[in-house]
């Protein structure tokens, strides 16, 4: 039973009151995906509001993505959306903050030779030896995104896959004393091939956000190219923006 404060004073909407408490409960993992909230008539009842209140409230977090409407069943809580702020922060670190319970399962962690774009990135010879992960990030038991990063062969020479499935890279990097800096990335969109559309619960063909990031450290030097895909049903950058003087 969820504790959901109607402040009936505040300027704020009932509906919106209503609905901000149960986004933040998804979010933080009070409501888990599969829970069930029950039909509007008996949330209406059970918080002392109006039916049309509750029904504007779902409406807003079906909309959202968050909720589903069940026949004979009631409302269902679907999944949270992860809102991740455009820092040079780990995936893994702003999941676990947020209280999402990160998980991880590697695919590939190997040495391969260089494509052209990795090279690129990279500052290194098309060919030359790097080290590529593949790994699914995992949120609440729910697939968020695909991660693909290259690193230099010499940079971190026993990256273990059960570490990586235990933490994050970032925190891997950080504990061998190799400092992030800065990063230069952009944001695009994907259309999930089977093989990714599997890896996420999506359809081959379904929108994806894509993410290409090169970190360098104060040196200058590029430490990893990530190629990351995300689910963009489950999945929100966040920006701050400055009006420039």
């Amino acid at each position: 039973m969820l504790d959901i404060a109607i402040d009936r004073m505040s300027p704020v909407p009932l509906y919106h009151q209503f609905a901000q408490q149960l986004e933040q409960a998804i979010e933080h993992g009070l409501l888990l995906p599969g829970a069930l909230l029950g039909n509007e008539v008996e949330l209406a009842e059970r918080l002392g509001l109006s039916r049309p209140t509750v029904r504007q409230g779902i409406k807003s977090l079906v909309e959202k993505g968050l909720l589903v409407r069940r026949r004979g069943v009631g409302t269902q809580v679907v999944h949270s959306t992860v809102k991740r702020p455009l820092e040079l922060t780990s995936l893994y670190d702003d999941l676990e903050e947020a209280g999402q319970a990160p998980s991880t399962r590697v695919v590939h962690n190997d040495v391969v030779p260089a494509s052209a774009e990795v090279a690129a990135a990279l500052g290194i010879r098309q060919g030359d030896s790097v080290v590529r992960l593949e790994r699914i990030r995992y949120a609440n038991g729910l697939a968020v995104a695909v991660l693909r990063n290259h690193l230099p062969t010499d940079l971190l020479l026993d990256l273990d896959t059960q570490l990586l499935e235990a933490t994050g890279l970032y925190r891997l990097l950080d504990a061998a004393h190799i400092r992030l800096h800065s990063a230069h990335q952009a944001i695009g969109a994907h259309s999930a091939t089977a093989e990714e559309g599997d890896h996420l619960g999506e359809p081959e063909g379904a929108p994806l956000l894509s993410l290409r990031r090169t970190t360098y450290n104060a040196a200058g030097e590029a430490v990893e190219y990530g190629t990351h895909l995300y689910n963009a049903a489950r999945y929100v950058f966040e920006f701050r923006l400055l009006m420039r003087q």
